[in-house]
């Protein structure tokens, strides 16, 4: 319903460039305005590049309050919550994580349907990374400063978007829990200690500290900062993915 509300991210599936060479179009759009804020040709989907895109589009426009994608990596991982390490950053930064059902990308139908547009500029591919490059920041530039949307009223992106007013920190900020929550530190594998008992949570969450919040007698909810992530039910010792939980 307004600009940096949620931003949408996805990559636009792999191709060989001329010179043989893998190209992964990693992509991050404004989900009210369609503003194409990142098109970048990465040769893999890996952490480290994406994180590194993202922070870059963070610096220049600031930060969203929610962050749509899908469940592949490196947005979605293992354990409790679905959390990857990118999706823990986001969180720590004051960005809620959302990801759409597995199989189902219309939930992210207006950030797939740019991609159909920038299949324009793929084929035929660029001979190499920086020539594809080129491409799609000439793309990024026509689409959101000259291409008529009609959805928006035959406006281009750029007339409807403006930058967020939440600025991106360079130190990303420590999680913060109220008084009343029991809180613990994660070790390196992903997991805690419960009374003298080790219960696996997510390997994300190494080095993190989670809140245990009393919902009733000897049932709790497991959070990481303000995403609630599970429940624990410490007389039968089971976790519960809490999303899932609450649609039962």
């Amino acid at each position: 319903d307004r600009p940096n509300r949620v931003w949408c991210t996805d990559f636009k599936g792999w191709f060989r460039l001329g010179n043989g060479q893998r190209c992964e179009p990693w992509t991050l759009s404004d989900g009210y305005s369609r503003y194409l804020l990142r098109v970048q040709a990465l040769g893999r989907p890996e952490l480290e590049p994406v994180k590194a895109g993202f922070a870059g589009a963070f610096r220049e426009h600031g930060l969203p309050e929610v962050m749509r994608s899908d469940n592949g990596r490196p947005f979605a991982g293992l354990g409790i919550g679905g959390l990857s390490r990118l999706a823990v950053w986001w969180i720590k930064l004051g960005i809620h994580p959302e990801r759409i059902r597995p199989g189902q990308p219309q939930e992210n139908g207006r950030h797939e349907r740019m991609h159909l547009t920038l299949q324009e500029v793929i084929q035929p591919p660029a001979r190499n990374l920086a020539g594809q490059q080129r491409r799609f920041v000439a793309f990024r530039d026509e689409f959101n400063h000259e291409r008529p949307h009609e959805a928006l009223g035959q406006k281009p992106p750029a007339s409807m978007y403006r930058d967020s007013e939440r600025a991106y920190p360079e130190r990303t900020p420590s999680v913060e829990y109220p008084s009343g929550l029991v809180t613990e530190r994660v070790y390196q594998h992903g997991d805690i200690q419960w009374q003298g008992r080790r219960i696996f949570l997510s390997e994300a969450l190494a080095g993190e500290t989670v809140g245990f919040e009393p919902i009733s007698d000897g049932l709790w909810l497991v959070r990481f900062g303000q995403v609630q992530l599970a429940s624990f039910d410490e007389r039968k010792w089971r976790i519960k993915e809490w999303q899932r939980e609450a649609k039962t």
